[in-house]
């Protein structure tokens, strides 16, 4: 499947300027992610706000494990607390990795960068991927799993093997990585995905959707097509 022809990006700041009203998102961050509040305010969009709340797990940790993602999950419902006197749309924990590692249930209505990946996958009618992460091996392994429960397929992953430092990965590392990738399974599938939100993949979407001819979805970038989608009922 070929991207739109204006790619992804056009297309998110086409969807928000046909919002007829201002969409607001309650985003519970990670407190050592500096990437989604970057790359949020890049995209251009006129009717949709990101409204946030740092998670800071009990263990005070940044680099990923059992101990952050469930002190993530823990640290959610004093964040929510925090957002109270917003009138939120929806409201979305930005970590990818958060969804399939467990630990305590989110808040009710609390949807995950991961879920956002799959709900913008659905709307391309994209049941093939590629997957490309910063994480351990163990992790995008278990993100895979996750993909095919869902009813996406993985074709092939690559991932850099960091547990923390993520924000620190340049654009030539992650083009690089994509490059892994062997070519016949980035011709078989529908979408590449750049799994995670704390490494900054915006740079590079427009440059890989053209190399490759597919739409390109990075976890930040899903999450914002979830939100400007939130009037035709998505994700509310």
């Amino acid at each position: 499947m070929s991207p739109p022809p204006d790619g992804t990006l056009t297309t998110l700041q086409a969807l928000d300027a046909a919002a007829g009203r201002t969409i607001r998102v309650g985003l519970l961050l990670p407190w050592a992610n500096v990437a989604v509040e970057s790359e949020l305010p890049r995209l251009n969009l006129r009717h949709t706000v990101f409204h946030h709340a740092r998670l800071m797990p009990a263990s005070r940790t940044t680099a990923i494990d059992a101990s952050f993602w469930h002190g993530l999950r823990e640290a959610s419902v004093r964040a929510l607390d925090s957002l109270l006197h917003v009138p939120l749309d929806v409201v979305m924990l930005a970590c990818t990795s958060a969804h399939f590692t467990g630990g305590p249930p989110l808040p009710s209505g609390v949807l995950t960068a991961f879920d956002a990946l799959l709900h913008a996958l659905g709307e391309v009618a994209v049941a093939r991927v590629v997957l490309v992460t910063p994480y351990p091996e163990p992790v995008t392994e278990a993100e895979a799993a996750a993909f095919t429960a869902a009813g996406v397929e993985v074709l092939a992953h690559a991932s850099l093997g960091l547990t923390d430092g993520y924000p620190r990965v340049t654009r030539e590392q992650v083009i690089a990585l994509v490059e892994r990738i062997p070519q016949d399974a980035v011709d078989a599938a529908g979408a590449l995905v750049l799994s995670c939100t704390g490494w900054h993949t915006l740079p590079v979407i427009d440059e890989l959707e053209h190399r490759l001819g597919k739409p390109v979805l990075s976890s930040n970038l899903a999450m914002a097509l979830l939100a400007v989608r939130v009037p035709a009922g998505v994700g509310s």
